[in-house]
């Protein structure tokens, strides 16, 4: 059945937001102001009392919003859209929703398909944020830039304080504003270049995309010298890795997600050999992903516990949280929010949601058989 058809069963189409149950996640896909301007068009709109999220529950309140209780979406209307960002609550339900959301399921992610059959078992839909995508493949709206950001933020502060007192990482929280984090950041640096007089250099690959960008532009706003921001792309890339000259930088950002196999960029052996190379982001963090181009850890780390220790002497960190731009909750949903509300307005009605739709259609196949 096209979306279409799908969407036309209400004639006032019903998002309900709801609560992120992921630790930390305080970010929205939509913001009170344009909740607001959902109503004005004639669609409802349903918040769950989330008292993390970046946007107070009192605002959502205050645009007509009718507030339901947190993680109640399970009792929502047959017809509601489910709109939230990461994880669902462990469980095996089926899930009888459309839900609009990041599945993390479409690459063979560990288990993907588990999560998939929830949708086949309940007669349910899953229109992935990562694959809405306009006619030319790119994505409508993506975290990019502020997961290559926050990524270089925490890379820069894990090389800090190798210098400073050679441990991982405690607990990071998160930041009301960017400036607060930039200028954290450039105090730490200017301490060490003033005492030891070492400044990092850092390399950023996927630097042309979005990711990369956002990665690049806090290295040059915390004061990394222009000089020591090595950009790779595509073309640094071609000939095949894993590269030499990873190892011969102080921090590494990852920027790239692969779809198709190619020889790693960087592998455990090269880690014994002689290295500068100290602390590594992988922004793009897809470790369970058969195409890993970075296949030196296993698993996530958390905003609780940033850093995993790989290599004890001499130090390599890993750095490879999901939710990267959580470490700026609003500025970050600001952003994502802008170009994701124009196609919620047309939920349904342009080739944006039929491709999305047609995508779930077909990884979800062989779980019907």
């Amino acid at each position: 059945m096209p979306v279409t058809d799908e969407t036309s069963r209400a004639s006032r189409p019903h998002f309900w937001l709801r609560a992120e149950t992921k630790e930390l996640e305080k970010r929205t896909p939509l913001l009170p102001s344009q909740a607001q301007n959902l109503l004005r068009l004639g669609f409802q709109v349903t918040v769950e009392r989330f008292p993390e999220r970046c946007c107070a529950d009192a605002e959502y309140e205050a645009v007509g919003c009718t507030m339901a209780p947190y993680d109640s979406w399970t009792s929502a209307p047959a017809d509601a859209i489910i709109l939230g960002l990461k994880d669902l609550p462990a469980g095996d339900a089926p899930l009888n929703h459309r839900h609009v959301m990041f599945g993390h399921c479409y690459k063979n992610q560990a288990g993907w398909d588990d999560f998939l059959r929830r949708f086949t078992d309940g007669n349910g839909t899953l229109l992935d944020l990562e694959f809405l995508v306009e006619d030319n493949g790119r994505r409508v709206a993506a975290f990019g830039r502020s997961a290559g950001f926050c990524g270089m933020a925490l890379g820069l502060k894990q090389w800090c304080q190798n210098q400073l007192d050679g441990t991982v990482l405690g607990s990071v929280s998160d930041y009301a504003q960017s400036e607060a984090l930039i200028q954290e950041i450039r105090r730490d640096l200017t301490k060490i270049r003033e005492t030891s007089g070492k400044v990092p250099t850092v390399m950023v690959l996927g630097a042309l995309g979005r990711c990369g960008g956002g990665a690049v532009a806090f290295a040059e706003l915390a004061g990394v010298p222009s000089a020591n921001i090595v950009k790779w792309d595509m073309e640094e890339t071609k000939k095949g890795g894993p590269f030499q000259e990873i190892l011969d930088v102080d921090i590494f950002v990852n920027c790239i997600l692969l779809m198709t196999p190619i020889p790693p960029f960087l592998t455990k052996a090269q880690l014994d050999k002689p290295r500068r190379l100290s602390v590594m982001v992988d922004v793009s963090c897809d470790p369970t992903n058969p195409h890993n181009p970075v296949p030196v850890y296993t698993g996530s780390t958390t905003f609780k516990k940033p850093t995993a220790r790989i290599v004890e002497n001499p130090v390599f960190d890993v750095i490879s949280i999901d939710h990267l731009p959580s470490l700026l909750p609003l500025e970050s949903s600001q952003e994502f929010s802008a170009a994701l509300f124009p196609h919620l307005e047309k939920i349904g009605q342009t080739p944006v949601w039929t491709r999305a739709r047609d995508l779930f259609v077909q990884k979800s196949q062989p779980l019907r058989n």
